[in-house]
């Protein structure tokens, strides 16, 4: 009884190291970026002398995003609130089925955008996800197109006011901005949209001058101030790009900071000339604003961090070769803007459409994206067959059981093996107790001549491994599993269970903390996970069969916290290979002793608890 004792404050002494780790190196992490993120938010909300309104200008010799000279806006000054900052200049409509916002005619920007499609939270009256901003808010994020050289009188810059010849742009209707620069140079601006996410400029310039000159035309994404991150390895964040033979390039908002000075003293970055094909963008989780240069075409693209004020500002730009514009003649640049949401089959059409190279990219499936792409292309088509995403985990599972049926049967057939010779392997402990090599010796004879594998138990946990992470990756990264509900109270399957037996699965008015979170589904997975190892032999060592008592219980709190859809999974996996299992033992005429284990593991429960009040 003493050594059961031992036993047992080993386990809960493990059981309390695993949970008090996930608590120290997973939650307490969580909880410092958010209350930092914070802080830096509201530092710079109350920074002083702000002004959202320019870009860094390397000259086009310098080989770096050329972008106009800084201007000024009326007014400079701490940030000011959405509506007024669009207010101060004239604006043109944008009206599409998935974009609302609008282009801003003082400097041509596209700054304000927000998807009609996508709200802050499951509820279809919450705020709409707001993708760019204007300067003079506190977040400003827009993106910005036009012309830099020499010797070409005014460019067009922050500060140049366009005329327009329509109201609104939409699907079909394209909008034609103009401007003079009483130099003989005219401008124009061709904004074309789609139904979805893609805007295509076309930016021509008119010499009516004596004299010939080079223009260099340009494209940017602007981000100021560094936005919330999720901090986890499996995503991306921060700034993206293919850039031609170059391939993927990726940048942390933090490992831009890191990186040596560029485009001047106060810019650092990293560029890439000369390369054809691909797009640089700033992404989010779920959403991403992609310069596209002319594929066809050379450039040279960058991603800079500058600082303004207390303010950081995070730019992906594109610079083309220039253009040789004579007197008399026009020259043009047609470039793109993608804004809006990562949805997988759209990113697929404009890579697939459009021949932007390695679009898909966009979407940060991992290494490992020979399975998560499969794996979301299956959920995927059967979402579209049954009109839920947790149903068609559900079928997907039952799928992925029978594809490894083959291998799990030999699994469970050698555990049903290993069952049956259990009396065998008990009358050997005891004959040998004091010989373990002998013990050991036995034991392999034994297992040689009945032909059981040992390890076999652990097929079906390695097999479900890399479909449990590719599983997890798909419904943490694709905008497709936002929001999607199941049943009941799961109303978003990238979220973890609501509920929480903490305080009564609600009843109680306050939110526990996340370590300690613990909903409905969870509890069903644990239970579910429980009776599978009852299933099976419990392991020879006694302090391995307290650990595997335990296991469920650490992997009911672990995965309190991971998404909804990613514990059902687990809960339904586990179901189906207590069925399976059930039906292998027997047919290999071995009993199954699943009540036996489950009464033994109570009766002994009760028995110490008796004995420890004696």
């Amino acid at each position: 009884m003493g050594n059961d004792k031992t036993n047992m404050i080993v386990a809960i002494a493990l059981s309390l190291v695993v949970l008090l780790g996930w608590n120290y190196f997973v939650a307490a992490p969580r909880v410092e970026q958010q209350r930092q993120a914070t802080a830096q938010n509201q530092a710079a909300q109350q920074s002083p002398g702000v002004t959202p309104d320019g870009v860094p200008s390397p000259s086009p010799k310098e080989g770096g995003p050329a972008a106009p000279a800084p201007g000024t806006l009326p007014n400079p000054g701490a940030p000011i609130a959405r509506e007024a900052a669009l207010a101060r200049s004239p604006r043109i409509r944008i009206e599409t089925p998935a974009l609302a916002g609008s282009i801003a005619l003082k400097g041509g920007r596209i700054d304000d955008i927000s998807l009609k499609n996508y709200h802050e939270t499951v509820d279809d009256k919450s705020p709409r996800i707001v993708l760019f901003s204007p300067a003079g808010t506190d977040t400003p994020y827009y993106a910005e197109f036009g012309w830099v050289g020499q010797n070409a009188g005014p460019l067009p810059n922050n500060d140049t006011l366009w005329t327009a010849d329509r109201e609104a742009l939409s699907p079909g209707n394209p909008v034609t901005l103009s401007f003079d620069n009483g130099a003989g140079l005219i401008f124009r601006r061709i904004i074309a949209v789609d139904d979805k996410f893609m805007f295509t400029v076309r930016d021509e310039v008119e010499n009516k001058g004596a004299n010939a000159l080079t223009l260099y035309p340009y494209s940017l994404v602007s981000r100021w101030g560094k936005p919330h991150t999720q901090g986890y390895y499996v995503l991306h964040e921060g700034l993206i790009g293919v850039l031609g033979g170059d391939g993927l390039q990726e940048y942390t908002y933090d490992h831009l900071a890191k990186e040596p000075a560029y485009g001047g003293p106060t810019t650092k970055g990293k560029a890439w000339a000369n390369v054809t094909g691909g797009f640089v963008a700033i992404t989010d989780k779920y959403w991403a604003a992609a310069a596209i240069p002319d594929q066809a075409t050379a450039y040279t693209g960058a991603f800079t961090e500058r600082s303004e004020g207390a303010t950081k500002v995070y730019q992906a730009s594109v610079r083309a070769d220039g253009r040789s514009v004579e007197p008399g003649a026009t020259a043009a640049s047609t470039q793109r803007l993608f804004a809006g949401a990562k949805e997988v089959n759209t990113i697929n059409a404009y890579e697939r459409d459009l021949g932007i190279k390695q679009f898909d990219l966009m979407i940060d499936w991992g290494w490992f994206h020979f399975i998560t792409k499969p794996m979301f292309r299956a959920l995927d088509f059967f979402f579209h067959l049954f009109g839920n995403f947790g149903v068609s985990i559900l079928v997907v599972t039952a799928i992925l059981k029978i594809f490894f049926l083959p291998i799990a049967n030999r699994s469970y057939v050698s555990m049903a093996k290993m069952k049956a010779v259990q009396p065998e392997m008990l009358s050997i402990r005891t004959r040998y107790a004091d010989d373990k090599m002998k013990q050991q010796q036995a034991m392999m004879e034994l297992y040689k001549k009945e032909k059981i594998n040992p390890v076999a138990g652990c097929w079906p946990v390695l097999i479900q491994i890399p479909v449990f992470f590719a599983l997890y990756k798909v419904l943490f990264i694709t905008i497709e599993m936002r929001h999607a509900p199941f049943f009941g109270w799961i109303q978003d399957l990238a979220a973890p269970d609501p509920t929480s037996i903490v305080n009564l699965f609600g009843l109680l008015p306050f939110a526990p903390p996340d370590f300690i979170h613990l909903g409905i589904w969870p509890i069903i997975m644990g239970i579910t996970m429980f009776v599978q190892m009852k299933m099976n032999p419990a392991p020879p060592d006694p302090v391995q069969a307290q650990i595997f008592t335990f296991m469920p219980i650490i992997f009911t709190f672990m995965l309190g916290s991971f998404p909804a859809g990613l514990v059902i999974y687990w809960a339904w996996n586990n179901l189906l290979s207590v069925i399976q299992q059930y039906v292998i033992m027997r047919r290999n005429g071995v009993k199954v002793e699943l009540w036996d284990n489950l009464k033994g593991t109570f009766r002994r429960s009760g028995s110490e608890k008796a004995t420890a009040k004696s």
